[in-house]
C-alpha cells in the first residue's frame, strides 16, 4: 500500500489554544511513510500543574481514532489499563488535567484504524476501550513498556517498531475513497455539502454513508460540520472581527440562528461569547 503525504486531518481542535497553552504542552510528530497509509501522526501531551489546582481542557475531536498511553494523573473513564483505543468522539471532549501527566498517542487517519485492523468502526463512535481488543497483546504489550517522559522521538520508534508487525499487506480501494473524500473536505472549504462530493467524485449517496459508517464510525455529514467547525472557531482564535454572519456564510451557514445554534451546542458557548474570550485572552 503506498504512503499517503497528503494530510487528511489538521491540528484544529484545541478550543482556547493559547489558553490551552498555559497549561499543558503538546507536540506533533510525522509518521513513518511505512504507516501513513493509515496513520495520520504522533502526538505526545505533558502537563505538571501545581497541587491542588485543575484546568479543563476543551476540544473538538477530529473525526479519527486514537492509540493512547496515558501515565501520570489518570483520565476520567481510563481504567487499570492504561493503553487505550478511543473512537470517533462525536461531543465536545472536556478532561480536568491535574497533577503531572504523560501521554504518548497515535492518530489514526479517519478510516484508518478500520483498515489497519480490519474492523467495523461503527461500535467504536463515542466508546474507548482497552487497546488489547483490537490490536494483538504483543503490540499492546511493547508499547504499554514505554516509560512516562520517554523522549517523544524515542517513544515514536517504539510506538512505530511495535505496529508494524501487524500492518496489513493488502490494498483496501474502498478506504484510499474515503480518504480522497475527506482530503477533499480538507483542501477545499468551498465543500459545504456532502452531495457536492458525490457530483464531484461520481459516487451514490448510500456508498458514501456506507463508507463512512465502515471505516469512520460517523456519517459523511458530520464529518463536513464538524470540518467547518473547526475553521470557524481557526478564524476566530486568530482574531477575526468581522461580521459573524459573512463568518457563518462563508462555512456554509446560510441561516444565523442555525449557525448559533450549532456553534453552542458544539463548542458550549455562542460565537460572539467564545470570541469576547478569545479578544480578552490575547489582550
Amino acid at each position: 500500500m503506498p504512503d499517503r503525504k497528503n494530510a487528511t486531518s489538521s491540528t484544529a481542535g484545541i478550543l482556547r489554544p493559547e489558553e490551552f497553552a498555559e497549561h499543558a504542552d503538546v507536540e506533533r510528530v510525522p509518521c513513518s511513510a511505512a504507516l501513513s497509509p493509515w496513520v495520520e501522526n504522533h502526538w505526545c501531551l505533558r502537563w505538571d500543574l501545581p497541587p491542588g489546582s485543575t484546568y479543563v481542557s476543551s476540544t473538538l475531536p477530529h473525526p479519527a481514532c486514537n492509540l493512547t498511553l496515558e501515565l501520570g494523573a489518570p483520565r476520567p473513564g481510563v481504567g487499570a489499563d492504561r493503553l487505550v483505543v478511543t473512537g470517533v468522539v462525536t461531543e465536545r471532549f472536556e478532561v480536568p488535567v491535574v497533577d503531572r501527566g504523560w501521554v504518548l498517542g497515535v492518530k489514526f487517519r479517519p478510516g484508518g484504524l478500520a483498515a489497519f485492523c480490519g474492523l467495523d468502526a461503527r461500535g467504536l463512535a463515542d466508546r474507548g476501550i482497552p487497546a488489547v481488543d483490537v490490536l494483538p497483546a504483543t503490540v499492546c504489550e511493547a508499547i504499554r513498556a514505554i516509560p512516562a517522559g520517554t523522549p517523544t522521538s524515542r517513544a515514536v520508534v517504539e510506538a512505530e517498531r511495535a505496529l508494524l508487525t501487524v500492518r496489513p499487506s493488502e490494498p483496501d480501494t474502498a478506504y484510499d475513497l474515503v480518504l480522497t473524500l475527506i482530503s477533499d473536505m480538507l483542501a477545499d472549504r468551498t465543500v459545504v455539502r456532502v452531495s457536492q462530493l458525490e457530483e464531484r467524485h461520481g459516487i451514490g449517496r448510500r456508498q458514501v454513508q456506507r463508507l463512512f459508517a465502515r471505516y469512520v464510525g460517523v456519517g459523511p455529514k458530520w464529518v463536513l460540520a464538524r470540518y467547518r467547525m473547526h475553521d470557524v472557531v481557526t478564524v476566530l482564535d486568530d482574531g477575526y472581527d468581522g461580521a459573524l454572519t459573512d463568518l457563518a456564510a462563508r462555512y456554509g451557514w446560510y441561516d444565523q440562528a442555525h449557525f448559533i445554534q450549532d456553534f453552542t451546542a458544539q463548542v458550549g458557548v455562542t460565537p460572539g461569547e467564545y470570541r469576547a474570550h478569545a479578544a480578552d485572552t490575547t489582550a
